[in-house]
């Protein structure tokens, strides 16, 4: 487990217009740290269905970006946060292909799969956190003009 250097960025959750702008924030930031086109879209396929269960599920929320730097590597922490009525039966809601309707049809086991670490937290009526960390795990390849 890394001791990563850490900033943190905290962006409303409560709106459609605000799930576009948190994925777009998501994606600079991930640029912004060297991912590569490949992995910032995982990233950002796993922030739309987190962002969208908070939104409809959780009654809207937060989510907090956490930017990681450790020295030897570069990475984003997202905690998607609300206060809602939580997940009743959490095994069910991982489930593989399990999903309750209206997002991207991942469900939360879609999202964990796409990124390197995923923790959940939720208890009925307490609301529910979900933590997601990716690193950055390789260089974006340089592009090659051709004349």
């Amino acid at each position: 487990m890394r001791a990563p250097l850490a900033s943190t960025t905290r962006l409303p959750i409560g709106s459609d217009v605000d799930l576009g702008r948190v994925r777009q924030y998501v994606r600079q930031a991930a640029a912004s740290l060297g991912y590569g086109l490949v992995q910032q879209t995982k990233l950002v396929t796993a922030v739309s269905e987190l962002a969208r269960n908070t939104l409809v599920h959780g009654g809207g929320g937060h989510l907090e970006v956490t930017r990681l730097e450790d020295g030897a590597g570069r990475g984003l922490r997202l905690s998607f946060v609300d206060a809602g009525p939580g997940i009743r039966d959490v095994e069910q809601a991982m489930t593989e292909g399990y999903t309750s309707g209206g997002g991207l049809g991942l469900g939360l086991s879609g999202a964990r799969r796409l990124v390197q670490e995923f923790t959940l937290d939720s208890r009925p009526g307490r609301g529910t956190t979900v933590t997601i960390t990716d690193w950055v795990t390789g260089f974006p390849s340089a592009r090659t003009e051709t004349p």
